[in-house]
């Protein structure tokens, strides 16, 4: 499988044990050398924020392993390992699918998982659709974070945290439905909770949308 023109992901069977084995785009001049003497490379992130995540009750993929191939001109290729999840959609489908089953409830405790990543102080910057894994289980919902390189260990303001759900391409429902369990636990206002989330979401749509009219060459319409 390759994610975008960037990154392959392949799946093997090893004992019985399924892995996923991501492997990183070869890196320019300059960011091998940085990955190698200056930043932890992508793989190398990806693995310890993963025990990072689970060490704080945030589910992932489990972390088996990251491989670096380096010269002393810096990383050349690098993987992440971990074991593979058997999930039944992604939160994706719940935003292509309004009629999808049990959607209001999905979205209550994907809000609730969300508050328990910024209660940790973690902001995942690429909190987006196809980033997080479902599975259901006897007990409800079970959620699982992936591609996890881009991260930041940080006090999460109220802005901060009504930001980080932008990318996640919420329709005006969604938003009340998230909002309305969000704020409960926050202890804010149903209200402003509201009006924050669906400002940073809708600026993000347009920022995008703007961009893809732009390319097209087509003039930008909106829906009444």
């Amino acid at each position: 499988m390759t994610i975008g023109q960037r990154n392959i992901i392949k799946s093997f069977n090893i004992e019985g044990l399924k892995l996923n084995v991501k492997s990183f785009k070869v890196p320019n001049a300059f960011n091998s050398f940085v990955y190698k003497y200056i930043r932890p490379s992508k793989a190398k992130r990806s693995f310890e924020y993963a025990n990072r995540l689970i060490n704080c009750g945030i589910s992932t993929p489990f972390p088996i392993a990251y491989i670096e191939n380096t010269s002393v001109l810096g990383l050349k290729t690098s993987y992440y390992i971990s074991k593979h999840i058997d999930y039944d959609f992604e939160f994706r489908d719940l935003i292509h699918n309004p009629q999808f089953s049990e959607r209001v409830k999905i979205l209550q405790q994907f809000a609730t998982f969300t508050f328990k990543l910024h209660e940790n102080n973690i902001n995942f910057l690429d909190h987006s659709p196809g980033n997080t894994l479902i599975t259901k289980g006897a007990n409800g919902y079970n959620f699982y974070l992936i591609d996890l390189n881009r991260m930041r260990f940080e006090t999460m303001s109220f802005d901060k945290r009504m930001h980080n759900f932008r990318r996640l391409w919420l329709s005006k429902t969604m938003v009340k439905v998230i909002a309305e369990t969000y704020a409960k636990l926050y202890n804010k206002p149903y209200l402003e909770t509201h009006d924050l989330m669906l400002k940073h979401s809708r600026a993000f749509q347009l920022k995008i949308n703007s961009k893809k009219l732009k390319r097209s060459g087509r003039k930008m319409r909106f829906k009444t």
